[in-house]
């Protein structure tokens, strides 16, 4: 019976030992903080990585990737949110910064209308965050191009 307990005991002991000198996982350090979001940002350019410009016609179910340059995106730290494109059209939205992608933090919105509670609209998008210093942002829409996958980059500055 003692041997049992001094076995059990070394093997447990191993465990803990082992378990404490394997690299973590999931490290804080590949979660973007929301608080780098909170603001208003311009988006000033869309570039393509993979893709030919005009490829994609329509992001957002709204308009060509072109037609965002210049907009404004006001987005508080309760998650509400708009986009005004440069044309005056404007969009109220509700985002967030998801951490359990399979290709990184991303962050992911959806688009409200009238009458429309968060919480009840199920579909929305989700782009790849390349960076945020929190006065620069770079964020990536994967497109499926024949077997690969291209990207819409969209980079933002900081207003305030």
């Amino acid at each position: 019976m003692k041997k049992i307990f001094q076995t059990s005991i070394a093997i447990l002991s191993l465990i803990v030992v082992l378990s404490a000198c394997s690299a973590p996982k999931n490290t804080v350090s590949s979660n973007v903080s929301r608080g780098k979001f909170v603001g208003t940002w311009t988006l000033n350019n869309v570039s393509y990585d993979g893709l030919v410009q005009n490829a994609v016609q329509n992001v957002f179910d709204q308009a060509p990737p072109e037609a965002f340059v210049g907009s404004t995106w006001k987005l508080t730290n309760s998650g509400n949110g708009v986009y005004t494109l440069a044309n005056g059209n404007s969009q109220t939205i509700f985002w967030s910064v998801y951490n359990g992608g399979t290709t990184g933090t991303q962050f992911q919105f959806k688009k409200l209308f009238e009458g429309d509670k968060a919480k009840n609209v199920a579909e929305g998008y989700r782009l790849d965050i390349a960076s945020n210093d929190g006065s620069a942002m770079t964020l990536k829409s994967p497109v499926a191009v024949g077997n690969g996958t291209g990207y819409i980059i969209y980079s933002f500055t900081k207003s305030n």
